[in-house]
């Protein structure tokens, strides 16, 4: 895992291009424009905003080129001032922040806003910036950035700067300031800093091995997925199938009804095929191939138990060299739990609800199952299908039929009114924008008295199948385009949603599942967390230098607020003629939450506590995965099941030693969404929405989330209101309620 504070939270793809530094074998045939283009930015507009109708590869790569050289100048400047002062006195705070930081964000920001240009035309017309042409792009800006963050003159001042506001506190930065210095020394340290001589080398050298291990993990689990393909052509065992699932299946989409149907192990495909097949001989041998691909129990060329052992191995060496214990204790350097020990008893606090929970639930799965013919205990790959005719049978919920209620210009205009009634903003539409196709649209952001936006943002909401980037299990991104900067000038924050729902067709509105609603709920409260920042410096601005296990709250809570019935009903209409949801289909909605939650939140808890293990333990992975699955899970382990040796985002990806902050940061915003829930009136609920937009979506990443919550809440986070929220822990009178979890700046006071 890269445990480095981002300056923008980079966005996952299949193949993780924006996480990891490599080489790929190929040139990109595309001159770096530098020195000799304008100081004017060629990707901007008179009116400020990106000229997408004439962006093109050459102009991206040479306004990156431009402003990387920029970037690395101005650093090299301030290098040399710093080594000319030979007084020995420490620079003025003031003087640290004139001299040093601001004009490093003149130039960061500008980078920054380019690189956010590359990232949505990537996103949202990849024929126009394919992937080889963004990598170039991709590459030089990080390298730009490492030049501001690893030098040694700026690291030395800015860590003496940060000892001084501490000795004379009355004269001191500000909080925002304080926190950006912290960044930067940060950055730099667990970059290496710190390390010279012998150990230098050897950091650089377990760096290098490192990337190759994780590009080998991933590139075999790649090729283990792609490998594995079931062609049904017995339209009864697709029986059950929805039409829309069939047609994504067929090998012919015009013979969606009569197939054949091709089966793969994509996670979007297998989940799919496990909750919609009927027949367990079939579902078994989907889950085994799953399960066991890249072990040594299938094709060995294709094993993955080295690599992972080889990457565990690397990492810890990388930690120690750095100072620390384990490569779990450094990676909670750049997370809001702060400590091993506050994640483990945050955890084993959720777990001591979920796991009754769970095996309560499985019994009554199990008895509805019997009812309806099955016959025998229930098995791990038979829940996905008996929980979904548990859901529509006793619950009433159906998502394919919900779909018509979901029209998304009704779920949009919901999604807004619900901005401005609880944060105060107006959202507007700017016509005769540039954009990059003509499903795109542009809003401007506007204070609810206000006429002046204060920030804007694009929507991509259509899937197209020939330009547009498709990854499985990815259906939205929030791109931050340009972030606020007080070195920038009157530039407003920018960002650009983008989606792949399905397109208006034959007259019919692009209808939404409500997992769709869902995804869009959360990218827009991510959003809105960049774009109504108050920070005045963009590498702590809105998303960026957010703890990374807070770094998904804000889009939490609006998943949240979605689940209150108004809010259902504010966002719905029967596409055809406006009709309201009827009341038992808002009551299944908010069913389907806690549904089998509690056995939900224990596999969620099993995947967090592996990756805590696989990076606190020396013990061999399966010692591991064997010690910890019957915890968690009330079925066996199978022996040949190899789920670690395929697990992508803790192996290969960013979330080593952090993937328990997924669940973190759903605690996080329920507890948030909770003062919501607590507010009976509209007038008190109003007030509740301006606090969140004072503290969550206003402090950004110039404030500890850990403290952004005290000011929003009063009081430490609680795993209560998650699990309320789920269904598993129903208060009582005088009865035990789970403890509060401290952040990480009371644990240093205690």
């Amino acid at each position: 895992m890269a445990v480095s504070f981002c300056g923008k939270r980079l966005l996952l793809t299949r193949s993780n291009l924006f996480a990891n530094p490599r080489r790929h074998g190929y040139i990109v045939l595309v001159p770096e424009i530098g020195e000799d283009l304008p100081e004017k930015n060629p990707l901007a507009s008179p009116h400020g905003l990106p000229e997408f109708n004439n962006v093109t590869i050459e102009k991206c790569v040479g306004a990156i080129g431009q402003q990387a050289i920029a970037v690395e100048k101005s650093v090299r400047g301030i290098e040399e001032r710093l080594e000319q002062a030979t007084t020995g006195v420490a620079p003025a705070l003031e003087d640290v922040i004139k001299d040093i930081i601001m004009p490093l964000e003149a130039t960061g920001a500008p980078l920054e806003t380019t690189w956010g240009i590359a990232k949505t035309l990537y996103l949202g017309n990849s024929s126009r910036m394919p992937t080889k042409s963004y990598l170039t792009i991709h590459e030089r800006a990080r390298g730009a950035r490492r030049a501001k963050f690893n030098s040694l003159p700026i690291y030395r001042t800015l860590k003496g700067a940060l000892e001084q506001d501490v000795a004379t506190p009355k004269d001191g930065l500000s909080g925002e300031e304080r926190r950006l210095l912290q960044k930067y020394v940060l950055e730099a340290k667990l970059s290496g800093i710190e390390v010279d001589g012998s150990s230098k080398l050897e950091l650089n050298e377990i760096l290098e091995r490192l990337a190759q291990e994780r590009s080998k993990f991933q590139g075999k689990r790649d090729v283990a997925v792609k490998k594995y393909q079931q062609l049904i052509t017995d339209p009864a065992l697709m029986k059950e199938f929805p039409p829309t699932l069939l047609q994504s299946l067929a090998t012919d989409p015009s013979q969606a009804m009569k197939g054949p149907w091709k089966i793969t192990l994509q996670p979007a495909v297998a989940h799919r095929f496990l909750e919609y097949c009927g027949d367990r001989t079939h579902r078994w041998n989907l889950w085994q191939a799953d399960t066991r691909k890249c072990s040594i129990h299938t094709d060995k060329s294709l094993e993955n138990s080295s690599h992972l052992e080889a990457i565990r191995a690397l990492r810890k060496r990388q930690a120690k060299l750095l100072g620390y214990e384990t490569f779990a204790h450094m990676s909670m350097e750049t997370k809001m739990a702060g400590s091993v020990e506050t994640v483990r008893n945050a955890l084993e606090e959720l777990h001591r609800y979920a796991r009754p929970a769970a095996d309560t639930e499985l019994g009554a799965l199990e008895r509805f199952a019997g009812e309806q013919g099955f016959r025998g205990p229930l098995d791990i790959y038979d829940v996905p299908y008996w929980k979904r005719r548990h859901l529509a049978t006793v619950h009433q919920f159906d998502q394919e039929a919900l779909k018509d209620y979901f029209p998304l210009p009704r779920v949009l205009a919901g999604l807004f009114q619900l901005a401005e009634e609880l944060f105060g903003v107006r959202i507007v539409e700017r016509v005769g924008v540039d954009v990059w196709h003509e499903d795109v649209r542009f809003y401007d952001v506007l204070e609810a008295t206000g006429d002046e936006p204060i920030a804007g943002f694009y929507t991509d909401f259509y899937s197209r199948e020939d330009e547009k980037l498709a990854v499985p299990d990815h259906t939205g991104w929030m791109v931050g385009i340009g972030n606020r900067s007080v070195a920038a000038g009157s530039a407003l924050p920018l960002a650009a949603l983008i989606c792949n729902f399905p397109a208006p067709l034959y007259g019919k509105p692009s209808l939404l599942t409500l997992d769709d609603v869902q995804t869009l709920f959360s990218r827009f409260g991510r959003g809105l967390q960049h774009l109504l920042t108050h920070c005045r410096y963009s590498d702590v601005a809105g998303l960026s230098n957010v703890e990374w296990d807070a770094v998904e709250v804000s889009g939490h809570v609006l998943t949240h607020l979605l689940y209150d019935a108004p809010t259902i009903q504010a966002i719905s209409g029967h596409y055809t003629n406006e009709d309201p949801l009827p009341e038992p289909c808002v009551e299944a909605i908010q069913r389907r939450r806690s549904h089998l939650a509690g056995y939900r939140l224990c596999r969620e808890l099993y995947h967090a506590n592996l990756d805590l293990e696989l990076h606190l333990s020396s013990d061999y992975w399966l010692d591991v995965t064997r010690a910890l699955y019957p915890q968690y899970h009330p079925f066996p382990l199978d022996r040949k099941d190899a789920h670690p040796c395929s697990l992508l985002a803790i192996a290969s990806g960013d979330w080593g030693a952090a993937y328990y902050g997924h669940l973190w940061a759903r605690m996080i915003a329920a507890d948030v969404y909770s003062a919501f829930a607590e507010a009976k009136e509209p007038e008190a609920r109003a007030a509740v929405g301006r606090r969140f937009r004072e503290t969550f979506l206003a402090l950004g990443g110039g404030t500890h989330p850990a403290e952004v919550f005290r000011r929003f809440r009063g009081r430490d986070p609680s795993p209560t209101a998650l699990l309320q929220t789920l269904g598993i822990y129903k208060p009582q009178a005088g009865g035990e309620r789970p403890k509060q979890t401290p952040g990480k700046d009371e644990q240093h006071q205690q």
